[in-house]
C-alpha cells in the first residue's frame, strides 16, 4: 500500500464526504507545483481555486507570515493592529472604495455585503437580484443569491429576498425590480459556470440601470479580482465602478482572508454593533495579504498577468482548433481562462479531468460546460505550454472512450 492510500483510507473514515476528492495527498508545492506523499509532482493549472495566485510557498509571503506570526497571532478587533490597517490602506489606495471590512472568506464577504446593501437601503427593501449561472457562497443566504439550483436542493426554504434574473440582458434584471429591491449582485467574470465574462455593455447598463432605480450595485470579484483578470480588481477592465465590492481568495494567497469594500455614504450605515467577526483581519493573515498587494502591485507585475493570459488563450485556442469534436471555442480574460468543450464532449468533461490528473496536470470541469485554466499569476510561458503539451496529449489519446 503507497503512502497516499494509507493517508486517504484514514481521511475518508473521518470527514464528511462533502468533497469529491482526488486520490492524492499533497505534502509540499513551490511556485507552479505541488508534490503528494508519493513524490509525485503535478503541474498546477488550478491554484487552490484562483487561491494561490503568487504560487506555492512564495518566500516574500512565507517570510511575512513567520515574522507576523512570532509577534502576535490574534488579538481581538477590539483593537487597532499594524497588519490590518496596512492592508486596508493598500486595499482603498487602490479603489474607488473609502471604508472595508475584513472577514476570513468570499461567502463571508458577501455575506457582509448582503446585510450593508439591507441595512443602507433602509426597511422593506431588502431584496437582492443576481443573475443565472452565478455563484457567491456556501451559506444560506450566499446559496440564495446564487443563481444555480443545484446548489440550492436540500436546503429549502432557503432565506428569502433573493432573485435571479436570466443573464445576458440587463433589461431582465429590470423587469425584476420593486420596490423591495436594495442591490444587484453579480460577478464581473462568472466562474463557476464556465467563465463567463459579463462584458462592458452588459456591465454599464446593469449600472446605469442601478443608478436609475437607486439600487446598489455590488461586485462579487471574490475569484477574478486581486490581479486574476490582468488588472488588481476585474471592474478596472471595463471602467464600470461598483457601491460595494468583495474580494477574497487569492487576497492572502492562500490564508483565510475576506473583504468587503464599500463607498462612505454606503459604509456609513454599518455602525458598531451591525457587524463583526471574530478572525476578521487576524495579524498573520493580514501580514501575507500585505506581502501579496505589494508583490502584485509592483511595476510591470500585472502588465505580465494580462500578457500571459492572451498568450494562454491564444494556445487554447489553438488546442481547440486542432479537436473541433471536443472543443468550441475559448473564453476568459487575464488568467481566468477556459476550454469551452462540444455538446458532443460535455458528458466527459469529469473523465477529461480525471485523465489530466493522471498526467500530472491539475484543472477542473466548470459549470459542466468548460475545463477551467486558473494558474497562479506567476506562471511562465514554458508552464503554459507544458500544460497545453498535456491538455494536447489527453485530448488525442481520449482514454475515456
Amino acid at each position: 500500500m503507497s503512502a497516499s492510500s494509507d493517508w486517504i483510507a484514514r481521511s475518508e473514515a473521518l470527514f464528511m464526504p462533502t468533497y469529491t476528492r482526488f486520490p492524492a495527498v499533497m505534502v509540499s508545492g513551490q511556485g507552479c507545483r505541488l508534490t503528494d506523499v508519493d513524490g509525485r509532482e503535478y503541474l498546477d493549472f488550478l491554484s487552490g481555486i484562483a487561491v494561490c495566485s503568487l504560487g506555492h510557498c512564495h518566500p516574500a509571503i512565507t517570510a511575512a507570515i513567520r515574522e507576523q506570526a512570532g509577534r502576535l497571532t490574534h488579538v481581538s478587533n477590539l483593537f487597532h493592529t499594524m497588519p490590518q490597517t496596512e492592508l486596508a490602506e493598500l486595499l482603498i489606495s487602490h479603489c474607488f472604495a473609502d471604508r472595508v471590512f475584513l472577514a476570513n472568506s468570499g461567502a463571508e464577504a458577501n455575506e457582509a455585503a448582503i446585510k450593508l446593501a439591507r441595512k443602507h437601503s433602509g426597511p422593506g427593501r431588502y431584496e437582492i437580484i443576481s443573475l443565472a449561472g452565478s455563484f457567491h457562497g456556501r451559506t444560506l443566504a450566499t446559496v440564495a443569491a446564487t443563481g444555480q439550483a443545484k446548489f440550492h436542493a436540500g436546503f429549502e426554504p432557503l432565506p428569502e429576498g433573493f432573485i435571479h434574473a436570466p443573464f445576458g440582458d440587463a433589461r431582465d434584471i429590470e423587469a425584476l425590480i420593486t420596490p423591495q429591491t436594495c442591490g444587484v449582485l453579480c460577478e464581473p467574470v462568472q466562474g463557476e459556470s464556465g467563465v463567463r465574462p459579463l462584458g462592458r455593455q452588459y456591465l454599464e447598463e446593469i449600472r446605469a440601470l442601478c443608478d436609475r432605480h437607486n439600487l446598489l450595485l455590488i461586485f462579487d470579484e471574490v475569484q477574478v479580482g486581486m490581479g486574476r483578470t490582468g488588472t488588481l480588481f476585474a471592474y478596472e477592465q471595463w471602467g464600470v465602478v461598483p457601491d460595494i465590492i468583495t474580494l477574497a481568495k487569492a487576497l492572502a494567497n492562500g490564508l483565510p482572508m475576506g473583504a468587503m469594500l464599500a463607498r462612505e455614504k454606503v459604509a456609513a450605515d454599518f455602525g458598531p454593533g451591525t457587524h463583526a467577526s471574530t478572525f476578521g483581519g487576524n495579524p498573520v493573515a493580514s501580514a501575507a495579504a500585505v506581502a501579496t498587494m505589494k508583490i502584485m502591485l509592483a511595476d510591470g507585475f500585472l502588465a505580465e498577468v494580462s500578457a500571459k493570459g492572451k498568450y494562454l488563450a491564444g494556445k487554447l485556442a489553438e488546442v481547440a482548433s486542432r479537436h473541433p469534436d471536443l472543443a468550441s471555442g475559448v473564453r476568459g480574460l487575464g488568467l481566468i481562462q477556459a476550454l469551452v468543450l462540444t455538446e458532443a464532449a460535455v458528458p466527459h468533461g469529469s473523465a477529461m479531468v480525471t485523465a489530466l490528473f493522471k498526467e500530472g496536470l491539475l484543472l477542473n470541469f466548470a459549470g459542466n460546460v468548460a475545463l477551467r485554466c486558473i494558474p497562479p499569476l506567476v506562471v511562465s510561458r514554458a508552464e503554459i505550454d507544458e500544460m497545453i503539451a498535456i491538455l494536447d496529449r489527453v485530448l488525442t489519446a481520449r482514454p475515456w472512450q
